[in-house]
């Protein structure tokens, strides 16, 4: 079984109004990772996702490119201890 992990992205850009968050979800969802996407006040997008490590590095990979319309400057990320905090995926 693959290893499990934690991981939190904050994604840099033009990633609101342009249904960053939505595009988040659904391919969390796909690659059956848990955990939440959010909207910060500084026009960043948070990511916090709890799964399989290389689902986790699929997800990373898509988060580069983004919905239609949005712009990704640079994504920070941080392996963090995996917790199973999570029950799904939501959108915060």
């Amino acid at each position: 079984m693959d290893e499990l992990a934690r991981a939190e992205f904050i994604v840099m850009g033009h990633v609101q109004g342009v249904g960053f968050r939505y595009f988040v979800y659904q391919n969390a969802i796909m690659l059956n990772l848990k955990g939440y996407v959010s909207n910060l006040m500084n026009g960043n997008v948070q990511v916090v996702v709890e799964g399989p490590k290389d689902a986790i590095e699929q997800l990373r990979k898509k988060l580069n490119q983004g919905p239609l319309h949005s712009y990704v400057q640079s994504i920070e990320f941080t392996y963090l201890d995996y917790k199973n905090e999570f029950d799904g995926f939501s959108i915060k």
